[in-house]
């Protein structure tokens, strides 16, 4: 996508989902911008002619979830002592579900992740397979794990 125009389109329509994946994923805000702008420069260099909105969006998706990977295996992001910014203050939904997000932000990363793609994304389990690159059974069982995992957790702390 060598056109401005077109990848400002894209920035406008799915940025925001690009940086609160990355955020739900790597919990820090100065890493989501990180991976936002790979993502970005990537679909700017990319050659790829994308079917329609759908396609682009599954390919950023993509993109993010291995610009997210890539950023962990990396040696810095191993030695560094991450802190946890995903909290209520930075959560995809009103203040009402503080307390719900601060739990999610408290799961392993692979659980967040299918949560957020799953309930603020609207996927379904085959699709968010495809995205992050596992089957459908293992989506479905993360998202069993994490949904008993924040029942207790909201079930303790009231």
């Amino acid at each position: 996508m060598k056109d401005k125009t077109a990848l400002c389109a894209a920035m406008d329509a799915h940025g925001d989902m690009v940086y609160r994946l990355a955020l739900c994923r790597l919990g820090t805000k100065s890493d989501a911008e990180d991976v936002y702008q790979d993502v970005f420069l990537r679909l700017f260099r990319d050659d790829t002619v994308f079917r329609d909105d759908h396609h682009l969006k599954a390919w950023l998706i993509r993109v993010t979830v291995n610009c997210c990977t890539d950023l962990h295996r990396s040696a810095w992001f191993q030695k560094s002592a991450p802190l946890e910014e995903w909290s209520a203050d930075t959560a995809p939904v009103p203040e009402d579900y503080a307390d719900l997000w601060n739990a999610v932000a408290a799961l392993p990363e692979e659980l967040r992740t299918v949560i957020y793609l799953h309930y603020v994304e609207g996927y379904q389990t085959d699709e968010i397979a495809n995205m992050i690159g596992c089957r459908p059974a293992t989506v479905r069982t993360r998202l069993h794990r994490a949904r008993n995992k924040l029942k207790l957790k909201l079930e303790e702390d009231t």
